[in-house]
């Protein structure tokens, strides 16, 4: 699983113009299901996402996770993540997991997440064409993998 963990102020989707999530301060996390991920993947990346101090305690060090700030989290399923142009020209995404194996197990980390951790989680559509608008505060940009 690897995942583009950003820092905002504010974070939405949109499909169609219509908006499907949006949240204030927290986290936009695009998000990527790999071949080899499983329950144990899922709950080790929700349990790092929703711990991981990237937000500023009273003394500006970041020393805060989402959390600690009672902020949001919007998680947008991103295949593309693995994406590997090492050569030519076209990505590879061979290690990106199958739709069918991916998008059930996307939809088990939002429900684990949102059955464990009292805090506004909000999503895109799995294989939608999504348009992703944030304010990425600092900026703050962390890739976490698993």
């Amino acid at each position: 699983m690897r995942a583009v963990v950003q820092r905002v102020s504010k974070a939405s989707v949109t499909i169609g113009n219509i908006v499907k999530g949006e949240i204030g301060a927290g986290l936009c996390i695009l998000l990527a299901i790999g071949e080899e991920d499983n329950f144990d993947t899922i709950r080790w990346m929700a349990n790092k996402l929703v711990n991981l101090r990237i937000f500023n305690d009273e003394e500006g060090k970041m020393n805060k996770s989402v959390l600690d700030i009672g902020g949001g989290l919007l998680i947008i399923s991103n295949f593309t993540l693995y994406g590997d142009a090492k050569k030519g020209f076209r990505p590879s995404f061979a290690h990106a997991a199958r739709p069918e194996i991916s998008e059930p197990l996307f939809g088990q980390l939002i429900d684990f997440m949102r059955k464990n951790y009292p805090i506004k989680i909000e999503t895109g559509e799995f294989g939608a064409m999504m348009d992703v608008g944030l304010v990425n505060d600092g900026p703050v940009t962390v890739i976490v993998e698993k």
